[in-house]
C-alpha cells in the first residue's frame, strides 16, 4: 500500500493540473494501478538477476547453506542428468556432496559459476517470474584435473511475502570437458555424465527432459513466449 501511495503521488505530481481536472477518480485509480503493476515488474527484474547472481557467487565459494536458503521451501535444483532434488536441505547437502563433503573450497579447488545473458519475464501479477541465462563453469584442482561445463538455465521464481525466492533451478548441460582437450575433441556423449553424487546421495526425482549433449544441437525449451510476436518459442 505504501508502495501504491507513493506511485500515486508521483504520478499525480508529474501531470498537469489540466489532465487531473478532467480525469475521474476510476481513471486516476486505474492509471495509479497501472504504474504500480510497472514498478513491481521492474522490481521483480532487479530482485531476480541479485537471487541468481548472489546463488552463483555462494556456490563459487562453497557456501552451501547460503545458496539453499535462496530456494522456497518447494524449490527445487536440477543439473544436468543428476536428477530433481527438492526442498532447500536436500539442495544444500546435494551441493555440499557435488562439491567434495566439506563446507566452503579445500586449497586449490576452481568453482566458478559464471551466469550470463538473463532473459527475464515477469508475470503480470508480479508473483512469479521465469528467466533463461547462459552457465559457463571454470572448475578443477590445482595439480589434477581443470574442466569447462556449458549450460543453458531455465529457472523459475516465485514472490513470497514480498521476498522473491528460487523455485527452481534447471540447468540444461551442453557439456563437462576437459581443459586442455576441449569440446572439439570430445568423443559422442563424454560430455553429459551422470555424477557419482547423484549415484550415492540419489535425487528426489529423475532427470525431468531428454538431455543430449554436444555434439548433438538441443534447444532447451524457452518457457517464455516470444518478446514480439508474443507466440511461443518452439
Amino acid at each position: 500500500m505504501r508502495t501504491l501511495a507513493l506511485i500515486a503521488a508521483a504520478s499525480m505530481a508529474a501531470m498537469p493540473a489540466t489532465a487531473q481536472a478532467q480525469m475521474s477518480d476510476a481513471q486516476v485509480v486505474a492509471e495509479v494501478e497501472a504504474l504500480t503493476s510497472r514498478v513491481e515488474k521492474l522490481e521483480g527484474v532487479r530482485a531476480i538477476k541479485n537471487l541468481q547472481r548472489a546463488f552463483a557467487y555462494y556456490v563459487d565459494r562453497g557456501l552451501w547453506n547460503e545458496a539453499a536458503a535462496l530456494f522456497a521451501d518447494d524449490g527445487t535444483i536440477e543439473l544436468g542428468i543428476d536428477g530433481v532434488y527438492a526442498g532447500p536441505e536436500r539442495i544444500g547437502e546435494y551441493l555440499r556432496r557435488l562439491h567434495g563433503g566439506q563446507e566452503g573450497l579445500i586449497y586449490g579447488q576452481l568453482n566458478e559459476w559464471v551466469t550470463l545473458q538473463p532473459a527475464i519475464t515477469v508475470a503480470d501479477d508480479a508473483r512469479s517470474a521465469t528467466a533463461r541465462w547462459r552457465d559457463l563453469g571454470m572448475l578443477g584442482q590445482y595439480h589434477e584435473h581443470a574442466e569447462w561445463r556449458d549450460g543453458v538455465y531455465e529457472n523459475a521464481y516465485v514472490r513470497e511475502g514480498g521476498v522473491w525466492k528460487i523455485s527452481r533451478i534447471h540447468l540444461y548441460v551442453n557439456f563437462v570437458v576437459p581443459y586442455a582437450r576441449g569440446w572439439a575433441r570430445l568423443n559422442e556423449g563424454e560430455g553429459l555424465v551422470r555424477s557419482q553424487t547423484s549415484l550415492d546421495y540419489p535425487p528426489d526425482r529423475g532427470p525431468s527432459a531428454d538431455y543430449q549433449g554436444f555434439p548433438a544441437v538441443q534447444i532447451p525449451p524457452f518457457q517464455a513466449p516470444h518478446p514480439v510476436t508474443g507466440r511461443p518459442v518452439e
